[in-house]
């Protein structure tokens, strides 16, 4: 009756986000797409090991790209990844602005066209 048992201590989850400068070069382009008529929402979702933005053509369908901040493979292939809507990782890379390229191109496709 008089012991005492502690109660495991559990530590917050560290959790992975877009630093300031990040954030303003995805949004950046994502207000240019909405600007050209491309895409109308997007979700951010953040997590202990990724975290990731996605940008949707309609709010009902699946995102037409996910853009994932993985640090664990910095030292790898590059914390940064561009995948389509169906699964498949379309660019990979350790800077975000290389991985934004092929959406950047899409972007002046849609301006001129």
């Amino acid at each position: 009756m008089g012991t005492v048992t502690p109660l495991p201590v559990q530590r917050p989850a560290l959790q992975v986000g877009f630093d300031r400068l990040e954030l303003n070069r995805i949004l950046d382009l994502y207000g240019r797409m909405v600007a050209a008529g491309h895409w109308r929402d997007y979700a951010m979702d953040f997590d202990r090991d990724v975290a990731s933005f996605s940008a949707f053509r309609r709010t009902a369908e699946r995102p037409e790209i996910r853009l994932e901040k993985r640090p664990a493979l910095r030292n790898k292939q590059g914390m940064w990844a561009l995948i389509n809507e169906s699964g498949a990782i379309m660019k990979r890379g350790h800077d975000l602005p290389g991985v934004l390229a092929p959406l950047e191109r899409r972007l002046m496709k849609l301006v001129e066209g």
